[in-house]
């Protein structure tokens, strides 16, 4: 217990307004429980009143989402006039609303990219996410004039050592070169830039799952590069992925199965009509044999002749069937050539179509 005297003399030389005594009551431990729960009390209090402000502002936007006269969800903002109109009875609903774009005009998509003062949004293709800056190579100042001798050999040592800093562990070096070898294939191969995100994303997964250990980084990036065109349904094969890779297609297609399996990929079968219209452009058909061969593959089909024949096989045989039909005859060397099977395929898939057809 501290002393009367002390903590009457502290309290008249602090000039305190609390009574004489009031340190006797207050010991440490009552007054530390006492601003606990004073402290308790107020963020108490505060949570309550942002609850309250959050509540209204939910109840304030989906009252500006409805319409209040037919009770509408469909708001047309307009742009010109800062107008929020009702698309079903026409009320506006409201006036000189902020315009949250840029405060620059620009009339095509060169002026957009010259004024526009971001950057890319974040990417799976680059192994930094598209995160990191670089260093110009102009050797040029801020004024746009060449810099010195000394201070270009300054600034060539500075990039050599920010791509060291880029890629300092062997984690990146490896998601680094995958992923440029990803984007190779994804170019050559014409795919659009969702797929590319994709096989991306399914490299980092088997990256994070340990299942490139013992593979070649090339195979395991055409294995996910070719499980991204699967899976976004778009028709490209095994052959035409492994022609543009630097890895065997048993080991393509082992790799596959192998990462298909350990990540739980869903894998839809391929259809042979997805492959139909790129077939038929390649040998300058027309659309009658190309709506004739999807016929042929629809009809068979349903005769479960489709189940465990190649896709590409068999669409093929079913443009070379719908060709000779249609009085536009392609060889079977020439439809061959195009979908990268051989002419043996395209015979016997052939054959069984137009006994399925009953021609």
């Amino acid at each position: 217990m501290e002393n009367p005297d002390s903590a009457r003399a502290v309290n008249t030389a602090g000039g305190s307004r609390f009574p004489d005594g009031i340190f006797h009551w207050l010991s440490r431990g009552k007054l530390y429980h006492c601003c606990a729960s004073l402290v308790e009390n107020m963020e108490r209090s505060s949570r309550q009143r942002e609850r309250v402000a959050t509540d209204e502002d939910t109840t304030e936007q989906d009252e500006r989402e409805q319409c209040p006269e037919c009770g509408s969800t469909s708001l047309i903002a307009s742009a010109d006039g800062g107008e929020l109109v009702c698309d079903d009875c026409g009320l506006v609903v409201e006036e000189g609303t902020i315009d949250r774009g840029p405060e620059w005009r620009a009339f095509n998509h060169g002026e957009r990219q010259e004024k526009s003062r971001v950057g890319a949004p974040t990417t799976k293709t680059m192994h930094d996410k598209g995160l990191t800056t670089t260093i110009d190579w102009k050797d040029k100042d801020a004024y746009g004039r060449s810099i010195s001798s000394k201070k270009r050999s300054q600034m060539h040592r500075l990039r050599r050592w920010q791509e060291r800093i880029r890629t300092k562990d062997a984690g990146e070096r490896n998601l680094q070169f995958a992923l440029s070898e990803v984007d190779r294939m994804a170019s050559a191969l014409g795919v659009p830039r969702s797929v590319r995100e994709v096989a991306s994303v399914i490299y980092r997964r088997a990256l994070d799952d340990d299942l490139i250990r013992g593979r070649s980084i090339e195979g395991v990036a055409t294995a996910a590069l070719y499980a991204a065109c699967r899976q976004e349904d778009i028709p490209r094969s095994l052959e035409e992925v492994s022609d543009v890779s630097r890895v065997e297609q048993k080991e393509i297609g082992r790799t596959y199965r192998y990462i298909a399996q350990e990540l739980g990929l869903k894998m839809k079968p391929v259809d042979p009509k997805k492959y139909v219209p790129r077939f038929c452009s390649s040998l300058e058909l027309t659309e009658e044999v190309q709506s004739k061969a999807n016929e042929i593959i629809d009809v068979t089909a349903e005769q479960g002749l489709l189940s465990g024949k190649s896709p590409t096989g068999y669409a093929a045989a079913a443009i070379y069937a719908a060709s000779l039909l249609c009085n536009e005859k392609k060889t079977q060397r020439e439809v061959a050539d195009v979908a990268q099977v051989t002419e043996v395929t395209i015979r016997n898939r052939y054959q069984e179509q137009i006994e399925a057809m009953g021609l």
